[in-house]
C-alpha cells in the first residue's frame, strides 16, 4: 500500500471549482460569470461544507480574462460574504505569464494554481467521430518556475496540478531550485483526453507518488467525478467538485448552485466515515496559518 498523505478518518479538504473557462451557460444555466455571481456561488459552496475555492476570472459576458482589478474585485465579493480559502487559476495557452504574474503580486490569493507540466488536452465526441476541441496545454519548466518565482514573493501557496504521473514526478527540480517546499498540495486532474484514465489504478499511482506530508486531492471531470470522490476519500484523500468540472448529481439530474455539488460530495464523505475539515483545519494542513 502507498504511503498515503492522510489516515482515512483524516477530514476531508472539500474544495469547490465554482466556473472554469470554457463552460458556459448554454451547457448549465448555473455557471457563474461576474464577480458578484461567482461570490454567491463561493457562498454557497461555503454554507454546503467547501473549505477552498477555485476560481477563473471572467468578464460579464462570460469570456475569461487575466485583469488583476477583476480578480481584485472577485476576492473582495467573496471575502465579503465568506472565510472560504480563496484558490486562484493560473492556467493559460500562451508561455507568457506576465498577467499572471502581476495577478499574484498584486491580489495575493491564498493559493494559486500551478500546473506542472505541457500535454495533448482534448475532447471527443463518439457520437460526431470528431473532436470537441484539440489543443496543445503547454507548461514548460521556464513557465513554471517564473510562476513559482512569483508565488514565493507574494506569498501564495501553490496547488500542484497534475493531469499525468510525470507531471507529478516534475518536483524533484523545483525542490533543488528552492522553488518549491512543503508541505505541498497535489490535485490529480483524471478524465481529460491526454491525461490520466478515471480509474482507481492510475489514482493510486498518482497518490503513491506524493511526499509524505503531503496533501492530495482528486478531480475527476464528467460524470466519472462521484466514484473518483469516494475512492479519494477512502485512499485518504481530499476532493474537488464543482461547476468547472461536471455538472451533474450521480442520478443523472443538473444542479442547480455549485453548492449542490459540494453537499453531495460532503454526505459521500460522511457514509465513507470521514468529516469535511473547517476553515482552520484546511489552513493549518496547506499551510497557510500566516497568511
Amino acid at each position: 500500500m502507498p504511503p498515503f498523505s492522510a489516515e482515512a478518518d483524516t477530514p476531508v479538504i472539500l474544495s469547490c471549482a465554482l466556473t472554469g473557462v470554457l463552460a458556459n451557460r448554454k451547457q448549465c444555466p448555473a455557471i457563474p460569470y461576474t464577480p458578484v455571481e461567482i461570490a454567491e456561488e463561493a457562498l454557497r459552496a461555503y454554507e454546503a461544507g467547501a473549505t477552498v475555492a477555485h476560481i477563473h476570472a471572467r468578464e460579464d459576458d462570460g469570456s475569461p480574462t487575466w485583469s488583476p482589478a477583476v480578480f481584485q474585485q472577485i476576492k473582495d465579493e467573496v471575502r465579503a460574504r465568506c472565510p472560504i480559502i480563496i484558490n486562484f487559476s493560473t492556467g493559460s495557452l500562451d508561455d507568457d505569464t506576465r498577467l499572471q504574474e502581476q495577478m499574484i503580486r498584486e491580489v495575493k490569493p491564498d493559493v494559486a494554481a500551478l500546473n506542472m507540466g505541457t500535454m495533448n488536452y482534448a475532447k471527443y465526441s463518439e457520437r460526431r467521430k470528431d473532436f470537441v476541441f484539440d489543443m496543445i496545454f503547454p507548461n514548460s519548466f521556464g513557465k513554471i518556475s517564473r510562476l513559482l518565482a512569483a508565488m514565493n514573493e507574494a506569498g501564495v501557496h501553490p496547488e500542484l496540478e497534475c493531469f499525468d504521473s510525470g507531471h507529478t514526478n516534475s518536483i524533484a527540480p523545483l525542490l533543488d531550485m528552492g522553488l518549491l517546499r512543503a508541505p505541498m498540495e497535489f490535485s490529480f486532474i483524471m478524465g481529460v483526453l491526454g491525461g490520466l484514465p478515471t480509474t482507481v489504478e492510475a489514482l493510486q499511482l498518482q497518490a503513491g507518488q506524493v511526499p509524505a506530508g503531503s496533501e492530495w486531492q482528486v478531480i475527476g471531470i464528467g460524470r466519472p467525478q462521484w466514484r473518483l470522490v469516494a475512492a479519494a476519500v477512502v485512499l485518504g484523500g481530499n476532493v474537488r467538485v464543482g461547476l468547472e468540472d461536471n455538472f451533474y448529481l450521480p442520478d443523472g439530474q443538473m444542479v442547480r448552485s455549485n453548492g449542490e455539488l459540494v453537499e453531495r460530495a460532503a454526505r459521500i464523505c460522511g457514509d465513507l466515515g470521514r468529516r469535511p475539515a473547517t476553515i482552520d483545519e484546511a489552513r493549518r494542513r496547506l499551510g497557510l496559518d500566516h497568511v
